[in-house]
């Protein structure tokens, strides 16, 4: 497990299910290290009014190509597809978010109700619809991706870490 105190990344990948905590984490790192942060849902969607056009495997590929070879990244997202893994390769930090699955429902809830009353700014509009597959994504990624993503991380051990919660990160890069 790598030892966040004897480096400063500059290039960081977070991945967890929904309502884990990746974007929370990854604005409050940008912040703190000051590092630009990208949504990997930006990267798989271009945002327009009245719905989102899915970018083309092509532009969504280039895309994340671009940010990956940049100087400085946070990259977040629950994706777990061959396409990410570039980022994988190129983080000098891999941060998989393992919240208990209880307190991302209940984050999922919140953030819904948050967003219906226009309290929490969304890059979506908020619809049952979306609600509901929230709760299906993060059963898909407890039941099916979380295993894979715990194998992945062996592959990076020395730069990959697995955090309950997001105060423990926060902590220890002061």
């Amino acid at each position: 497990m790598v030892e966040l105190d004897k480096f400063a990344p500059r290039k960081i990948h977070i991945i967890g299910s929904v309502g884990s905590g990746k974007t929370t984490l990854a604005r409050k790192l940008s912040n703190k290290l000051s590092i630009p942060h990208y949504e990997l849902d930006n990267v798989v969607w271009k945002r327009h009014k009245p719905r989102d056009i899915k970018r083309t495997e092509e532009e969504r590929d280039q895309l994340l190509s671009t940010i990956i070879h940049s100087n400085t990244w946070i990259i977040e997202g629950a994706h777990y597809n061959e396409w990410v893994f570039q980022s994988f390769n190129n983080a000098d930090l891999i941060i998989f978010l393992d919240t208990d699955n209880s307190k991302r429902k209940y984050r999922i809830i919140r953030r819904f109700i948050l967003q219906l009353l226009r309290i929490e700014k969304s890059n979506y509009k908020p619809t049952f619809k979306i609600f509901r597959n929230m709760f299906i994504w993060n059963d898909n990624f407890e039941s099916r991706i979380k295993p894979k993503v715990i194998n992945k991380m062996g592959q990076y051990s020395s730069k990959s870490i697995t955090l309950k919660n997001t105060i423990e990160i926060i902590s220890s890069l002061n």
